[in-house]
């Protein structure tokens, strides 16, 4: 059994009294670990997919089966709380807190998540480094260029230790050796973390370095 698989994934959105089909019925597997990249034009579903994966939406119908779960199935308290315990976004506008410092932002979801103020600093060390964004965390997202808030977007992601991350046009505000840097780092915490990552782009640097590339044409996965 795959790690992630949707059956039959379907969702609509209305629009007054329009109904808006935005995934026709998806199938896609993919396997634990894996660094895929899914791609397509402009408005095909690739957005959709990444948030009914990641539970910030519901599908109107169909499946998503996650490590044995079917997700589609739990309770809204069950489905936030499984999303806490196993899934992290790095967002294409960052969505960063601005009133707190890099630092606070890193550790806010592990606020979130109860973890104790020793074990929090703990991480929150250890990533920063790995990462290289110690010097800047006691700035706030305005004070800091596209790249470096990228970064902290990334160390939010992974410092919770998530099974799954899950990135939407990651590169998207980037120059083109800072979107490199920021993939290169993304792969080297796949291959060595073994992190499911799951992300979407129009960026071909992305694309040839991915595990597998899935292309959505019109709710679709495109033959």
């Amino acid at each position: 059994m795959a790690f992630i698989e949707t059956k039959n994934l379907i969702k609509n959105y209305e629009l007054g009294k329009t109904l808006v089909p935005a995934l026709r019925g998806l199938d896609i597997a993919i396997e634990k670990g894996e660094y895929l990249c899914v791609a397509g034009p402009s408005g095909a579903g690739k957005s959709t997919f990444l948030n009914l994966v990641g539970l910030l939406d519901e599908a109107t119908s169909g499946t998503i089966m996650f490590d044995g779960t079917d997700i589609t199935s739990l309770s809204k308290k069950n489905y936030h709380r499984f999303r806490r315990g196993k899934i992290s976004f790095i967002f294409q506008s960052f969505n960063l807190v601005p009133v707190l410092n890099a630092r606070e932002n890193i550790e806010f979801p592990l606020i979130i998540q109860k973890i104790d103020k020793a074990e929090r600093d703990r991480r929150i060390d250890a990533i920063t480094e790995e990462i290289g964004i110690r010097q800047w965390l006691h700035h706030k997202p305005d004070e800091l260029s596209g790249g470096q808030r990228q970064r902290v977007a990334i160390a939010r992601a992974l410092v919770t230790k998530p099974e799954v991350i899950i990135a939407d046009e990651p590169t998207a505000n980037l120059d083109s050796v800072t979107g490199k840097a920021i993939l290169d780092l993304l792969r080297r915490l796949n291959s060595e973390e073994q992190t499911t990552f799951i992300i979407a782009s129009h960026d071909h640097s992305l694309i040839d370095g991915a595990d597998r590339v899935i292309k959505i044409v019109d709710g679709l996965v495109a033959s």
